[in-house]
């Protein structure tokens, strides 16, 4: 029990006998929620907070409560009473910023957590949460910074240090990145995501090579996922190395026949190979599973070009701008 809980225990134990039978009480409300009743002490916590609406402890406590029976968006809005009633309530702002995070709501949890960290540079679940919630706001530097101190703390994480190493490599952070990675591969040398990831790091890197390496090691962990055959084909592709993007290609769209990307790369390769007709038939397939493929609008524009459908080709071509 907290400091100001046990004052507000004291000071309930001091008033009269009769004032408890009128009203409600703070002893009453940590009884019933030492009891395991917490439906009841919110509603005590509630009564309270009515009889004395100056009073900042009652509120944070209604929202303790309140977080404990998972109803977030009530225990943040009691959190937010406490505060604007007492900024200097001890642990509200870490209370309220873990309300908001459980409710997804990261950007509105990130004021909380940093004025957590500001009175208590060393709280770990703080520091943590601020990472993790500005990793769901895609603020990947600022996650990265927060996510390696937590981290460090707890390097038997591979959870954490995962979504650390996304942060580094979303923020275009490859050392860092490629660093993570590899350690969490030392822990799970068989995991296909940590060979993807690190793959990609390594080819932001510019090591492109070393990056088909590990996107080899990831389809031969797991051959049916159709994302890490289209990777491996993409680097290939990137390399001019069609004769091995080919069949990567193919694996991904054996495994998923609407792969779009996979479809339009394919039909890519065609083109080059100057198979026109199939190349048409794979870019048209691409570009109607998803209308954004501006590979397929190019070659298709191109090959409408030399089949002298003017029109055709000039609407392709504007697509892919």
């Amino acid at each position: 029990m907290t400091d100001w809980r046990r004052r507000l225990l004291a000071i309930a134990l001091c008033w009269p006998a009769n004032a408890g039978a009128q009203a409600s009480s703070p002893s009453e409300a940590l009884t019933l929620e030492q009891k395991g009743d917490l439906e009841h002490a919110a509603r005590v916590w509630q009564a309270v907070t009515e009889q004395n609406p100056r009073d900042a402890g009652a509120f944070a406590s209604l929202g303790v409560v309140l977080s404990k029976e998972q109803k977030y968006p009530e225990a943040a809005s009691a959190y937010k009473k406490a505060l604007a009633l007492n900024p200097k309530l001890p642990g509200i702002q870490l209370n309220l910023g873990l309300a908001e995070f459980k409710q997804g709501r990261f950007e509105a949890a990130v004021a909380p957590l940093c004025a957590a960290l500001a009175v208590d540079p060393n709280n770990l679940q703080a520091r943590t949460l601020l990472g993790l919630s500005y990793y769901g706001t895609k603020r990947f530097a600022e996650a990265s910074k927060h996510l390696e101190l937590a981290a460090n703390s707890d390097p038997a994480n591979t959870e954490l240090r995962q979504v650390l190493a996304q942060s580094c490599l979303w923020a275009k952070k490859y050392s860092c990145a490629l660093d993570q990675f590899r350690q969490i591969l030392e822990q799970n040398p068989d995991s296909a995501a940590a060979h993807v990831l690190t793959g990609e790091a390594l080819d932001g890197l510019g090591r492109t090579p070393e990056a088909i390496v590990e996107f080899q090691a990831a389809a031969k962990a797991a051959p049916a996922e159709a994302n890490v055959n289209f990777g491996l084909g993409y680097l290939y592709w990137k390399l001019l190395q069609y004769d091995d993007a080919k069949p990567a290609f193919e694996s991904a769209l054996s495994v998923d026949p609407e792969h779009a990307q996979a479809l339009a790369y394919l039909g890519d390769i065609e083109l080059k190979r100057n198979d026109l007709e199939r190349a048409v038939t794979l870019l048209k397939k691409a570009v109607q599973l998803k209308d954004d493929m501006r590979i397929a609008y190019a070659d298709l524009g191109a090959i409408y070009r030399e089949q002298k459908h003017y029109k055709d080709a000039l609407a392709a071509l504007q697509r892919a701008v």
